[in-house]
């Protein structure tokens, strides 16, 4: 399967999270084509993710304001405490609605809004967690035609989320940690 004119990732992570991010995010190049945007379940409170990834990554790491427009070669942070969603017009939205599966921000809330926004252009990410949240999410972006990779259970920290997404989004590629990479950094070299 290969992405038709992918426009933006949403990668979504829980415990383990750094880790594998870590294994990613230094791995993109400063130029990177797509916009990036994630969301990790952390505690309500002041985040060092953005500070820690932009220190060892080439592309840029931020935490996105409200209404702001998603732009390539950017990496979004949700900040702790808010969903992150897409507008239709392509722009953040950052939103203190109620928590979805005990998440605030939440992986399907970004997936589901990106989804809309994008349809087929989006590439979405499951990684490591302990939790279902993004199960529902992938499946939105699977049914708007969008792809969906899925780090390989068997590997990841935490089994539960990519399990979970596998069990709702069956048709989702499965791949360690390097292959994702490896299918993020072939985004619109084609």
């Amino acid at each position: 399967m290969s992405e038709a004119d992918p426009r933006a990732v949403v990668i979504g992570a829980s415990a383990g999270a750094v880790q594998a991010l870590s294994e990613i995010l230094p791995r993109l190049p400063a130029d990177y084509p797509l916009p990036v945007l994630i969301v990790v379940h952390v505690p309500d409170s002041p985040s060092g993710l953005v500070t820690l990834f932009a220190s060892k990554s080439a592309v840029a790491v931020r935490e996105p304001e409200d209404k702001e427009p998603i732009v390539p070669a950017t990496v979004y942070v949700a900040p702790p405490g808010y969903h992150l969603l897409v507008e239709p017009d392509r722009s953040i939205a950052l939103s203190t609605d109620e928590p979805v599966l005990f998440s605030r921000p939440s992986i399907d809330v970004l997936f589901e809004s990106a989804a809309e926004s994008y349809g087929r252009g989006l590439v979405a990410v499951i990684l490591t967690g302990a939790n279902e949240d993004g199960a529902r999410g992938a499946a939105a972006v699977h049914a708007a035609g969008g792809t969906v990779l899925v780090e390989d259970p068997a590997h990841a920290y935490a089994a539960t989320m990519p399990s979970a997404a596998l069990l709702r989004c069956p048709d989702a590629i499965v791949l360690s940690l390097d292959g994702i990479v490896d299918h993020l950094l072939n985004l619109g070299t084609s």
